[in-house]
């Protein structure tokens, strides 16, 4: 039986938007709620409809798919709300985890709770919290980045914004981009910045690798193994204010001193970040 959202006396009631999390490797992880769930909809969107279709085949389930990804959710979007108005109850799913978690889906979301339909999370599986919990790195504050650009020159400019920043960070990256992202990570945080590198997470050749960024380097270089399947990178906070005061202004140094005299950058870069203007002229 569906479940519907509880409207006024003399309305008609909405369906539900379940927003049904999915295993990210292991199968035995898709939680009995998500399959009651799953079961007993009307409709479900699905980022890939076939990827869906296979999980559904393994649970004996058949239901009708819609596809919803990043090219068609606009305006997929306002069709669906009308279903869900009319009482179909709906369920999202991403192709592995939870959705909207580096997937798509906000935008149906808030158009189904701006129309006033009821949004219902049926948790499970997310990769970036799944790394976390085995990182044994500080969990009590961390930031979730997402995948970061493909391209060097906007990764750089992405990391060094971020290398002050005291809390955990949490990245996906794949597999032909992982080697580049180390590189990358390890120029601008340190090479001595503690990490943690997950791999194929609750699948069969899961590997959880920790160390330094120069260390985790060395250990993808060198094992070919290292550079297959998905990929949650969890990197240790700048540390204590000086140490994140201390980074800042050597970003801001290196970037004013492309159009100003050395003194002046570690001066403007000392002011702006509250770093030792001496030690700024050592990150030259």
């Amino acid at each position: 039986m569906q479940t519907s959202a509880v409207h006024p006396a003399g309305t008609l009631p909405t369906g539900t938007l379940h927003i049904v999390a999915t295993p990210i490797g292991n199968l035995g992880d898709l939680s009995a709620r998500a399959i009651e769930t799953l079961k007993t909809v009307a409709a479900i969107c699905a980022e890939d409809t076939r990827h869906t279709r296979q999980l559904l085949a393994h649970f004996g389930l058949e239901r009708p798919l819609l596809a919803l990804h990043q090219h068609n959710e606009d305006a997929q979007a306002a069709q669906l709300v009308a279903r869900l108005l009319g009482g179909d109850s709906l369920a999202l799913v991403s192709d592995a985890g939870t959705p909207l978690v580096s997937d798509p889906g906000y935008r149906l979301v808030r158009a189904a709770r701006t129309a006033g339909v009821r949004v219902s999370p049926v948790p499970g599986a997310c990769a970036a919290i799944a790394a976390l919990s085995v990182a044994g790195l500080a969990s009590d504050r961390f930031v979730f980045e997402g995948f970061l650009p493909a391209k060097q020159s906007a990764r750089r400019e992405r990391l060094a914004k971020l290398a002050a920043e005291p809390r955990t960070l949490i990245f996906y990256e794949s597999a032909h981009r992982i080697e580049e992202a180390l590189v990358d990570l390890a120029g601008a945080f340190g090479e001595a910045r503690p990490a943690v590198l997950a791999r194929e997470l609750t699948k069969l050749f899961e590997t959880v690798l920790d160390g330094s960024l120069v260390q985790l380097l060395a250990r993808v270089r060198t094992d070919p193994n290292q550079r297959r399947g998905e990929f949650v990178l969890v990197v240790e906070g700048a540390g204590d204010d000086a140490d994140a005061r201390l980074i800042e202004g050597r970003r801001l140094y290196a970037k004013l001193g492309e159009h100003l005299p050395p003194s002046t950058a570690a001066r403007l870069a000392a002011e702006l970040s509250g770093a030792p203007r001496k030690a700024l002229y050592g990150s030259e």
